[in-house]
């Protein structure tokens, strides 16, 4: 893992960084439908769950975080998500090395899961790596609005996702996203521009 940390005064972001760091702490969330009908036949959840990493390593400014020395981006994360217990009707948290070979993440997800979905606890795997993000799924529910409100210092940089039920329609599917962002280091631009890299690999899995 490299964490490279951005020159303030060279960054020609700076202004806005500080302004909605500083001034108007600012964080927003945006709800797609996703076309996933290429992903008909395929297990949804960790086919998702490699996309978005590899979208996510796509963009710097998906990878950007905020430490004590200041923010810097990392150069590669790792998705830390969300497994149902159904015996408790709970949830527990994990999460997966990202690789960039598909079947190979699969291999990797499918061992996680099954060491570690039957757990009780909220975090069931330790030693998850500081350059991951957060990832969960409500398969019980088609939303078209969805807000995670995250308290604090407000600072919190790196983009969270959840995902909900999928719908059947016009021939194709469809699933909504949630994109949680800081407008500090994310504008609508780059939002746009992730969904449409997401919605290519989508289509060219």
């Amino acid at each position: 893992m490299q964490f490279t940390p951005i020159d303030l005064d060279q960054w020609n972001r700076a202004e806005y960084y500080q302004h909605f760091m500083n001034r108007v702490i600012c964080s927003y969330s945006a709800v797609v439908d996703l076309d996933i009908t290429r992903l008909k036949g395929q297990r949804l959840y960790p086919a998702m769950l490699w996309l978005l990493t590899r979208t996510v390593n796509q963009m710097p400014e998906f990878r950007t975080a905020l430490r004590p020395e200041g923010p810097g981006i990392y150069d590669e994360m790792h998705p830390a998500y969300t497994l149902f217990n159904d015996q408790g009707k709970n949830f527990t948290c994990v999460w997966t090395a990202y690789r960039e070979d598909y079947r190979a993440f699969l291999q990797a997800y499918e061992e996680d899961v099954a060491r570690y979905s039957g757990s009780a606890r909220y975090v069931a795997k330790e030693g998850r790596p500081e350059n991951s993000f957060d990832v969960s799924m409500i398969p019980w529910l088609h939303f078209t609005a969805f807000n995670l409100n995250v308290y604090g210092d407000g600072k919190y940089l790196l983009p969270i996702f959840t995902m909900g039920k999928f719908e059947d329609r016009e021939g194709g599917r469809f699933l909504p996203l949630a994109i949680q962002v800081h407008h500090a280091v994310c504008d609508g631009y780059h939002v746009g521009r992730f969904v449409q890299l997401l919605q290519e690999g989508i289509r060219h899995f």
